[in-house]
Parts: structure tokens; sequence; C-alpha cells
């Protein structure tokens, strides 16, 4: 995915993000226009017309990736050539997500037509990923987080936790981040209760704390907030099966390499658990004494909460609705296993009800646009990764590996952290939780079972490290550029703090995690 990029997110009618890489030091309504002779003061120059096609340096670079390894790069006596020609083509995908020549779903249709030009795959093996019983449930996933900012349902479950917890600085943060973990499992998109959900509340409680987007005052109050709700997101997501489109898709490519998870929605949620807690808990504290605020009571906070709810009014028609579809839909994520409901008939009753009743129309769905994209462009990520495992480049590649790994002697405990290490560490390179999972997930759980790491253990280490590498930098993920995009943020701060963070959160769950894992018998 283009590192200008986003993550698979929620379109958010009549809102703007505005991006910026350094804080103005004077606030200005308008930017300064350039002094030209035949400027007059009432007339702004007309914008130039976006180039439209790819931009030909990134799409030689992302073509020439797959054509060096197709036509340059020796091809192993184990690999077939309809194996290897597939690498290539996917490698140039690849390439082109990290790139950006075009928008992410029209290179991965690209890279499809690609497979089925040169007879790579057949139309059906190319297109089989589209009837992805997961890939449907992240689709829905979208449409339910729309339900939640529509009915103003999660606005007023996080404005309920301001009025409780709001008093002070670090207590507002904790009751925003202890919000968003309760409406994770029932809204699974970062990005949706980023920019839906609470970056609104926090831009209202800045604002009448005197402090401003792009201007030195947001180190008063917004900074802390905006950052501390940033980094602790990762966490939130980490902590519900059904908390982000991500972790959906680890545990259904584990799947497809023989790692099968029972009853997989108490099973994530036991295993997170305890770290996932344990890093909530300790963020907010941690950015108080990096990154501390300026205004360390908000004394009017609990007061403009509860003026915002009597403003709301009581809870309406459509949220009662909502509360009681998302109970129905979590409840039967939880124990469909035992009464045979799958997680996406479970999903798709959810939306039917809000259809059949009028919290959402059709028309809500089809303006979904980011829904459709990750549909295509996930699809086609999912499917050729499946189709490279069919056709044994996963397990070369995790044999190569491996017997590397062996080579330094390494344990299997060591190769683990090294193994871990590197997911994460890669991810400066993508834009995208999804895409990176898309492209590197199933090698890496290949390789980490490769060198002995117990099977089950490896899809949840990595899977919940895809959650934490989201708020590394201003390009990692959605909801990453929802925060950066508010104006609170200074590029090196996001920079320095999501690496200091990620490794304190990392420390939490390396310690907690193996000793928690240990006594739930994953290793």
């Amino acid at each position: 995915m283009s590192i200008l990029g986003g993550n698979s997110s929620l379109s958010l009618p009549n809102t703007s993000f505005p991006h910026h890489h350094r804080r103005s030091p004077i606030p200005r309504s308008r930017p300064l226009l350039p002094l030209v002779a035949s400027q007059t003061p009432d007339s702004d120059p007309e914008p130039e017309p976006a180039a439209a096609g790819a931009k030909p340096v990134p799409l030689v670079l992302s073509v020439a990736v797959g054509l060096a390894v197709r036509f340059l790069a020796p091809r192993p006596a184990e690999v077939s050539l309809q194996a290897w020609q597939l690498l290539s083509i996917f490698l140039s995908t690849i390439a082109g997500l990290v790139l950006g020549p075009l928008p992410v779903g029209a290179w991965a249709f690209l890279g499809l037509t690609a497979a089925v030009a040169t007879h790579t795959l057949p139309f059906t093996a190319a297109f089989s990923a589209f009837t992805n019983e997961v890939i449907w449930l992240i689709v829905i996933s979208f449409f339910f987080a729309r339900g939640f900012v529509k009915t103003g349902l999660g606005d007023r479950f996080a404005t309920y936790f301001v009025k409780w917890l709001g008093s002070s600085t670090l207590g507002l943060s904790y009751g925003l981040t202890i919000s968003e973990a309760c409406i994770a499992p029932a809204m699974p998109s970062t990005t949706a209760r980023a920019g839906g959900v609470f970056l609104p509340i926090i831009k209202s409680l800045c604002l009448s704390a005197e402090s401003k987007p792009n201007h030195p005052s947001s180190r008063k109050l917004g900074s802390y907030l905006v950052m501390t709700q940033f980094q602790a997101a990762g966490s939130s997501s980490a902590l519900f099966l059904t908390a982000a489109a991500q972790n959906l898709l680890c545990l259904k490519l584990a799947e497809e390499l023989g790692v099968i998870i029972t009853n997989p929605w108490v099973s994530w949620f036991k295993a997170a658990s305890l770290p996932a807690i344990v890093s909530l808990l300790a963020t907010p504290y941690l950015l108080y004494k990096i990154f501390p605020p300026e205004t360390k009571d908000t004394p009017n906070a609990p007061a403009l909460a509860a003026e915002k709810l009597k403003l709301k009014g009581p809870v309406t028609k459509n949220e009662w609705v909502m509360i009681g579809t998302m109970i129905l839909a979590v409840s039967l994520w939880v124990f469909g296993h035992a009464i045979g409901v799958s997680s996406v008939v479970a999903a798709m009753l959810g939306l039917s009800i809000l259809l059949l009743l009028g919290v959402l129309d059709w028309d809500d769905c089809l303006n979904e646009k980011s829904a459709w994209d990750t549909l295509a462009w996930f699809a086609v990520l999912v499917g050729m990764a499946a189709q490279l495992t069919n056709l044994g480049i996963v397990s070369w590649m995790s044999s190569c590996v491996a017997k590397l790994l062996q080579s330094f002697s390494l344990s299997w405990l060591a190769a683990f952290c090294v193994l871990e290490a590197s997911y994460f560490l890669i991810h400066y390179l993508f834009a995208s939780q999804t895409g990176h999972v898309g492209a590197l997930y199933s090698a890496f759980l290949a390789m980490h079972v490769a060198a002995g790491v117990p099977r089950v253990l490896s899809s949840f280490a990595l899977a919940f490290n895809t959650n934490l590498f989201g708020a590394l930098t201003h390009y990692s993920s959605g909801q990453a550029a929802v925060y950066f995009g508010a104006g609170y943020l200074e590029l090196l701060d996001v920079f320095r703090v999501g690496f200091l963070t990620a490794m304190v959160n990392t420390l939490i769950w390396g310690v907690v995690g193996s000793v928690w894992w240990k006594f739930l018998g994953l290793y």
C-alpha cells in the first residue's frame, strides 16, 4: 500500500482532517498566497489538475521487482515455473502497495489481471478469494461501524466515560481509553473508532480548554490526548478478535496453513486479555510521564460531557436497536461455535436487522467505499497468498529460513524473538496493517512453525504483533492518518513516542504474555 495511504477505513462524510508536517507558530484561517503581479486580493489561483494514470517512477520500480525475480533470479529446482511466476507477480503487487503507483484497489486488480493474462492462474482460482467468509465479515464490519457513527451511539458511550473520569487530564485519558476498549468488539474498525467517535470528542474537549490544532497551545491538552488515544488503540484492537479487520484475516490465513483454533473468539480473548489490559492501563500513565500535557486538571470536562449528553437527549430508538443488534452479534461471535453459527452468518444477521429496522439503508452500504475497496484488494492479496501456499512457495521459503536459523543453533524461543522482531520492524515499510498481514503473515507463520515454535502460539503472537505496530508512524494504519491529520502532533513526536511506546508494549506483551501463555498451555 502506498506509504502515503492509509489502512482500510470507514468513509466519514463531511469530515476533513488536514495533513501537516510542521506546526505553524501563528494560527491562520487561510494559507498565505504568493505575491503575483496579476493576482487580486479576491482571487485564488486556479488549482492545477491532478495527474491522471500511474506514477511513472513507482510503476517502473514495482514492475522491475517482479521482472527481476522472474527472469534474473535463479529458480530453485524444487519450485515449479508456475509457482515462481506467481511469486514474481505477487512481489510486484506488494512493491506497488508500498510505492503506490496507483490506488491500492487499482494496483491489486492489475496484479490479478497479470496472473490471469499470463495463464499463471486460471480465472476461477484467481477470483476464488472473493467468496472468502472472513473477507465478507470484514466488509460487514464496516457497515456496523457506520451504524455506530450514524446513530451517535459510539459518541454517547464515550461521553459517559468522560463524565465519570474526566476531572483530571490523566483521568480523562483513562476514560477515553477504557471506553474504546469497551466499544472495540462491536465496532470492528480502528479507523472508524478514531475518526467517527474519539477524535471529535477529543477536539471538542481541547477547544473548550483553548488547546488548538496547528498552534503552540496544542501542547496544553490536545497533543497528549490524541497521542494517548493513538498509542492505546493497538491494545484495544488486540484485546478482541472482532476489534479489528486484520485479526480476522490472521486467523483465516493461519487456518489455511493448518493451524486450527477451536472457538476462536474465546480463545483469542483468553490469550490477549492479561497483556492487553496491562498495556491499556500502562499507556496513559507512561505518556503522562514522557509526553506530558501542560494542563494537568480538567475540572470542566465532566460538566461539558453532562451538557452534551443533555443536548443529545434520551437514547433514541435507533440507538437501542444498535445496542440490541451488537449484543446479539457479539453473543453469537462468542457462543456461535457451540450452536453452529459462524461468525460471518452472525454478522449477516446483524446487518439484516439494521436494514430491516431502518438503522441503516442500502445507500449507506453502497456509499461505504472503503468496504468495497477492501473487498477488492484484500481478496486479491488473500487469493495470491493462498495459491502461493498451494504451489509450495511458502513452505520452500520457510524451510530456507529454518535452515538459516538452525545454522546459528538458535533455540525455538530465540528464533521466535528474531522472527517477531523482524515482522514488527518491517512495518516501517507498510501503510496498512491488513496489507502487511496479506503480504507477510503466512510466510512468517510458516517460518515460525519450521523453526519449532508452537503453532497456536505463533499464530496468536503474530496477530497481536500486527495490532501493536499500528502506531509506529503517521502512515502505519488508518487511525494513524486520522490522528496525525488532526493537527495536534508533530511528525518527530509521532516517530519518537511511537517507537518508545512500542518498545514498552513489546516488553509488556513479552514478559506478561509469556507467563500468561505458559499458564494457558500455549507452549
